[in-house]
């Protein structure tokens, strides 16, 4: 590391757990990151913040005004923008050490496989099960650690699923494949700050599996009520007759 890393990432170095071969660590690593709405956008901040060497950013929609109560990624001159790239714009200026990577489309098939076995951790921000169900299964079919974060109205969920363990469960064991709620903020509405809150603990995880310390939520569910501030968790348990993880 040069003078100016060193002190880029100072506060972090500092931390025995993490210290300069951390950092090293963070640097080397290629993150996946589905979505860059109200979840997407601190996850993004925070991580190429932190010198997350390489971020795989994936969404396709435009940045418009109702987004920005939440997406504080973006700004008013955003507006039209393609969130891609508006949020590489603001995330080099935030960090121009860090390669990102665009991809302005839907994600699937083999090209999602492909991105995922080339990353160490894909993180799941997206709003609509559809898209949960395909990164959990590229999840267990590449043995990539999943961090999947969910929020509508005042309530949030995170949960962290690794298939390299036998024992974890995945995404499909919490939720059968045939649900259909719309869990969208267009329709149901969203209190800003749990976002923040939500993938704030998102790029923790991140960190943590990356780095290997500390306790990972992996096998729990985390809950989070933002109206009554009320954090609960629940113990996840592997389905035996999962289709996707068994």
């Amino acid at each position: 590391m040069n003078n100016d890393q060193l002190l880029r990432y100072s506060k972090l170095i500092m931390l025995p757990q993490i210290d300069i071969a951390g950092q090293e660590c963070l640097r080397n690593s290629r993150v996946l990151l589905v979505g860059l709405g109200g979840l997407g956008s601190p996850i993004s901040i925070y991580l190429a913040a932190a010198g997350i060497g390489e971020l795989i950013l994936v969404d396709f929609d435009k940045v418009e005004l109702s987004n920005l109560q939440r997406q504080i990624l973006y700004g008013t001159k955003d507006i039209n923008c393609l969130k891609i790239d508006a949020a590489k714009e603001h995330l080099v200026a935030i960090n121009p050490e860090i390669h990102i990577s665009c991809i302005n489309e839907k994600l699937d098939g083999d090209a999602l496989i492909n991105e995922a076995r080339k990353a160490d951790i894909i993180i799941d921000a997206s709003d609509n099960f559809a898209t949960r169900f395909s990164l959990n299964n590229a999840s267990v079919k590449t043995n990539t650690p999943l961090i999947s974060g969910a929020a509508i109205r005042f309530e949030g969920q995170v949960a962290v699923f690794n298939p390299s363990n036998d024992n974890s469960p995945c995404y499909r064991c919490l939720y059968d494949d045939e649900i259909s709620i719309d869990g969208s903020c267009s329709a149901n509405g969203i209190f800003s700050p749990l976002l923040g809150i939500i993938g704030s603990i998102q790029s923790c995880e991140t960190i943590k599996i990356i780095l290997n310390i500390g306790q990972t939520i992996q096998g729990k569910l985390l809950l989070i009520d933002a109206l009554n501030m009320e954090i609960r968790e629940t113990k996840l348990i592997k389905d035996p007759d999962c289709p996707v993880c068994s």
